[in-house]
């Protein structure tokens, strides 16, 4: 995809290398490396100027971000994509359950990589795929694809600095007391298992905060808010405080009230990369989750 992008240079950016405007900017150094070795990539009216041009004030800078190849080894598959939102920059989809995020050993076809891909060859257009957040592959919810290596070089920033706040809903075991809290529990993986992670003291720090939203008959609905992002983080916190993820098949094996771990992610909110807006994006429980509440009813919610 190309992205062509201009700014107008002030008074206050006058004096400035390109090289150290375009930094401030939030591009990398491999992206002015890129930029540098593309015709017109960096230019002001129509002329290829390099990066230790000093700006004036009144100039307008241009750049072309060219990315002609997608990315490698992910087949387009006509898989179910739900698109939330989309710019030149970033994509925000709402993930169903049982889809992989990435394509991995058994799963080459059936991901919602394959399914990006479906949906910009349809568009006759090139993709890579970036994704900012990633979920477990019966999670469901918000997630945020990058649409060239500048978003994707600025929201990684967002997300390594906390910059992304992320909310999900998950149902839970029994109602947690109290009603609202922080688990503050370093996390790492279970000796000699792939997969499953555990609560330890040389683990990696990791900080949740939850909020129950509503009691139900022996279980509740929790509201978490992330602010680090290790490994399955969620379902090993709430495990850890007694109050495992309903469907569980790993840190709840004995409950079968759903065929997957009832989690879902329910709101997004961050600083769009290029434009600066601040964007807030909210996806409804899915089908399953409405449909446990519906059966369970039988407290009131809460005192807020």
């Amino acid at each position: 995809m190309n992205r062509i992008l201009t700014y107008h240079i002030t008074a206050a950016d006058a004096g400035m290398s390109v090289g150290e405007y375009l930094q401030s900017r939030g591009y990398s150094r491999h992206i002015i490396i890129r930029l540098k070795q593309t015709p017109l990539g960096i230019h002001i009216d129509g002329r290829k100027v390099l990066t230790s041009h000093r700006l004036s004030t009144g100039e307008i800078l241009t750049v072309q971000i060219i990315e002609e190849y997608s990315s490698e080894k992910i087949p387009p598959s006509d898989l179910p994509l739900s698109v939330v939102y989309e710019d030149d920059d970033l994509i925000i989809l709402n993930k169903p359950a049982d889809m992989p995020v990435h394509p991995s050993s058994g799963n080459y076809e059936n991901t919602l990589a394959n399914a990006v891909a479906y949906y910009y060859q349809c568009q006759n257009l090139p993709f890579v795929f970036r994704c900012m957040n990633r979920l477990d592959r019966d999670t469901t919810g918000l997630l945020i694809l990058a649409k060239n290596m500048l978003s994707a070089a600025i929201l990684s920033r967002q997300m390594k600095e906390r910059g992304i706040s992320r909310t999900y809903l998950a149902l839970v075991r029994g109602n947690p007391e109290p009603d609202s809290g922080t688990i503050n529990a370093p996390i790492a993986r279970v000796p000699d298992s792939v997969l499953e992670r555990c609560v330890s003291g040389d683990g990696a720090a990791a900080v949740t905060h939850y909020h129950v939203c509503r009691q139900l008959l022996s279980s509740a609905l929790v509201e978490l808010h992330l602010e680090t992002g290790r490994t399955h983080q969620i379902r090993v916190h709430m495990k850890h405080i007694g109050h495992p993820l309903l469907g569980d098949f790993l840190y709840n094996p004995q409950d079968t009230s759903l065929p997957r771990q009832a989690l879902h992610s329910h709101t997004l909110q961050f600083i769009h990369p290029i434009t600066g807006r601040e964007l807030l994006f909210h996806a409804p429980l899915p089908r399953d989750m409405q449909e446990y509440i519906r059966l369970h009813e039988g407290r009131a919610e809460p005192s807020k």
